[in-house]
């Protein structure tokens, strides 16, 4: 295995780690410690004490905002991700009061808000672990208004409520003031910790600047008045361990998970060299099947029509157990009926086998997983007279139109329509996941270069250019670096998170055991395994 691949992203993962550790902190070591004054866990605790021992969590959206607000917003002030509770794949969301007590930034809506749709779109249990003091005022333009404002988050709980529901619990921990108490109302079981929470419409400041009144926080919203009084809340637990019992109980009650996948296998090929799959310089040409044989099983792999546009890969496989549908962007210089594709290119041919095993998988009801390693759609006069764009079209409908669900992991580049094609964000996948090599943009720095000083390029072919251009050149350069680095796309959430390639096959299946609780999902699955069974 090639050491300098190897040292090239186990460097771009410690970086990783580094940054993740940090963030992890919240608000730093004074705040965690007046947080534990108060007689309350932090955030984090709360949830390691909500899992089950040994669960993993798999953390979303963990860098959102780093890069902002001069570091005072760690995770947006907000934890968010999946765990399992009593065997179960449930969705939490956890405010960190040692952030700005808990305070909503704007970005803190947006993690909500993700989280509420992978628990809706996976039929999945939603946890609240309430702690925040409301809207971070100074930033509420971006926060109260606007479709997706925090009026979404309770439009989001009412359709769980109502239509799709799916159980939402509701544990206030601490304050849930103003709209934000709305959350726990919204929920079919609420908790509130004896002596620590409150829930009100209104703070004891805002209540004598409204009516003139003076009221202490017990008596206008907190756990007794709601559970013996109001009957807002349902139970008062008199800490947040007995809190977190009270929860699990609660889940307990419900019916019981999808049954764990038979059959597992490891991977073909040494998961602990998979750093070394691909090259340091991301131009460069790999292997894409020394990537797959590292994280699916071993048994049960088929690649479908190997010999026809070989620059797409498409290929039945198992995930830990579980039958899944592959699609990957194979990289280099290759062959097709004689003639020469490159790799990472979609063509017309490419686009219809990617569009007819997509439709294959759709019918078996298998889920399909992404590998994106993708440059964008092939141009040129062959490329439109073979009808690149009616092809293309038909690739990416075909994949916005499926129902099983659908994970991505971006490996490499994700460019132009190309990364549409391959279930982009914006095609509602169930779960976007980066590699710390991920690129994810329109084109390469040197494309844009080429695309926005052609002209005054070619006026200095061969010679020197002046200083004004070569500084434009220069910083456009710079420019795409800084947005197609991985950790520029997961601060913005333009994925879920980005993981160590390390952890990739259990991250996936993970993900994949959250994908099959929808009771249509798990009769496809119990179905398909059988066929495999009986052949």
């Amino acid at each position: 295995m090639d050491v300098a691949r190897q040292a090239h992203l186990r460097h771009l993962v410690d970086q990783l780690r580094k940054l993740e550790s940090r963030l992890r902190e919240g608000g730093g070591a004074t705040r965690i410690e007046k947080q534990h004054k108060a007689g309350k866990m932090t955030a984090r605790e709360r949830i390691a004490g909500l899992l089950d021992p040994g669960s993993p969590f798999l953390e979303i959206g963990l860098l959102i905002a780093y890069d902002r607000y001069d570091g005072q917003a760690p995770a947006a002030g907000v934890v968010t991700g999946l765990g399992r509770i009593e065997g179960r794949p449930a969705v939490i969301v956890a405010n960190d009061a040692t952030v700005k007590a808990g305070a909503w930034w704007p970005e803190t809506i947006t993690k909500i808000l993700r989280a509420q749709e992978i628990a809706m779109r996976n039929r999945l249990p939603i946890v609240y672990l309430v702690d925040s003091a409301g809207v971070n005022l100074p930033y509420q333009d971006g926060i109260f208004p606007g479709q997706y404002g925090a009026g979404r988050i309770f439009y989001y709980s009412s359709l769980m409520r109502r239509k799709l529901r799916i159980p939402q619990i509701a544990a206030v921990m601490g304050p849930c003031i103003a709209g934000g108490a709305y959350l726990p109302a919204l929920s079919d079981v609420i908790l509130m910790v004896e002596g620590t929470s409150f829930m009100g419409l209104g703070g004891p400041n805002l209540v004598k600047g409204a009516t003139g009144q003076v009221i202490d926080s017990e008596p206008l919203g907190g756990a007794r008045l709601h559970t013996s009084i109001s009957g807002v809340a349902h139970y008062m637990p008199k800490d947040d361990a007995e809190c977190l019992t009270m929860i699990r109980e609660r889940f307990r009650q419900l019916p019981a998970p999808a049954p764990a996948p038979t059959g597992a296998t490891p991977p073909e090929r040494d998961t602990s060299q998979i750093y070394g799959a691909l090259p340091t310089d991301h131009r460069l040409p790999y292997e894409m099947e020394d990537v797959i044989f590292r994280i699916f099983d071993a048994a049960d792999y088929r690649e479908f029509q190997p010999e026809i546009a070989p620059e797409m890969l498409c290929a039945n496989a198992r995930l830990n157990g579980r039958p899944v549908a592959v699609i990957a962007n194979r990289r280099g210089f290759l062959k097709a009926q004689g003639k020469p594709r490159i790799g990472g290119i979609i063509y017309t041919e490419s686009a219809r086998k990617v569009a007819y095993f997509v439709e294959t998988a759709e019918r078996a009801g298998t889920p399909l997983i992404y590998l994106q390693d993708v440059s964008g759609f092939m141009v040129g006069p062959e490329a439109e007279k073979e009808g690149i764009i009616r092809a293309g079209a038909e690739m990416v409908e075909t994949m916005a139109c499926t129902t099983v669900p659908k994970i991505v992991l971006t490996l490499n580049h994700a460019s132009g329509a190309g990364y549409y094609a391959m279930a982009g964000q914006g095609f509602d996948p169930n779960f976007t996941f980066n590699w710390p090599t991920a690129r994810i943009g329109v084109m390469e720095g040197d494309s844009a270069v080429v695309a926005l000083f052609s002209a005054e390029l070619e006026k200095f072919k061969g010679g020197e250019l002046p200083a004004e251009l070569k500084e434009a050149v220069d910083r456009t350069r710079a420019d795409y670096e800084r947005w197609l680095d991985a950790r520029y796309a997961a601060a913005r959430g333009h994925c879920d998170a980005i993981i160590d390639p390390l952890d990739t096959r259990e991250v996936l299946s993970f993900a994949l055991e959250a994908c099959m609780q929808q009771p249509s999902q798990q009769a496809s699955q119990q179905a398909s395994q059988q066929r495999t069974e009986q052949r």
